[in-house]
């Protein structure tokens, strides 16, 4: 039996980056961000993720970096368009453009883990009972997009998740953006929303918005700023910073693994693609802002 550190789960993508009508195809999803990241820090991570045979040559990327990936033949691979103007990086359009499918508990290895972290791009792949079996297993670390986002003719809406308050029993760490967090609490209050959000049972909340990540942990609010330089590396932004503070929080605080996510995403966003840095270059920098 394998065992990691950190199990992500969640399919993986193949998406198009259209900036001022300029379009490029890239690899995407949150375990092809995340991963690398974890990695990169020093634990040890495995994938498991569904799509189309024919986009299995995308996979080496992961397992050059020393990441253990599991593929399952998919009838499609998901993907989103991405749409962007130069001039503000910060707002996009986004469109569904393709489906990996829904996991099936026997369709997995027989992995094992400390974490294990869904990533599901939008509504489907992943349902309740699947949440529960693996909650069951390990503590579970969970993007609440995969449940909210849902694919509508051309578009990805939010509605709401039926099962919102069982699911989130379930979880340890819940990671939500800003527009996610208003639309399930109807609060603007950040930390009020994620106060809320803990009601329901997740340890420790981790929320991004474009200037930074706020933790909510054991009742105590962190929180780190993001001082990118520019954003040509914007897309990925909330896996990026999502995986990192697990990864760090495995042998850091909620106050460290806060400070760590914000350096990392700060550095993502400067190049397109995961982040493939150091831990020796965020010391620096943090000894340099301490």
């Amino acid at each position: 039996m394998k065992k990691f550190d950190i199990l992500m789960i969640g399919n993986f993508a193949k998406d198009k980056l259209i900036v001022d009508g300029i379009e490029e195809i890239a690899s995407g999803g949150g375990v092809y961000y995340g991963s690398v990241v974890v990695r990169r820090l020093g634990l040890a991570v495995g994938v498991i993720t569904r799509l189309h045979p024919a986009d299995f040559p995308r996979l080496e990327e992961l397992r050059t970096e020393g990441i253990e990936v599991y593929a399952i033949p998919a009838e499609g691979t998901s993907g989103i368009a991405n749409y962007y103007r130069s001039d503000d990086m910060e707002r996009r359009i986004t469109r569904p453009i393709g489906f990996g499918g829904q996991y099936q508990l026997e369709q997995l290895p027989d992995w094992q883990a400390r974490v294990i972290m869904l990533t599901p791009l939008y509504a489907g792949e992943v349902d309740l009972d699947f949440l529960k079996a693996l909650a069951a297993r390990s503590p579970v670390a969970m993007d609440i997009q995969g449940f909210l986002r849902v694919p509508r003719a051309e578009d990805l809406i939010f509605e709401p998740w039926d099962q919102l308050a069982e699911g989130l029993r379930h979880v340890t760490y819940l990671k939500v953006d800003r527009a996610e967090a208003e639309f399930v609490t109807g609060l603007t209050d950040l930390k009020a929303a994620a106060r809320q959000l803990a009601g329901f049972g997740p340890k420790e909340i981790v929320l991004t918005q474009s200037s930074g990540i706020t933790v909510l942990s054991e009742g105590q609010f962190y929180e780190a700023p993001f001082t990118p330089r520019s954003l040509v590396g914007r897309t990925g932004r909330g896996d990026t910073c999502f995986s990192t503070y697990i990864a760090m929080r495995q042998s850091n605080s909620a106050e460290i693994a806060c400070k760590w996510a914000g350096v990392i995403t700060s550095l993502k966003q400067e190049k397109p693609g995961p982040w493939k840095g150091t831990r020796a270059e965020v010391e620096n920098i943090l000894s340099a802002t301490a």
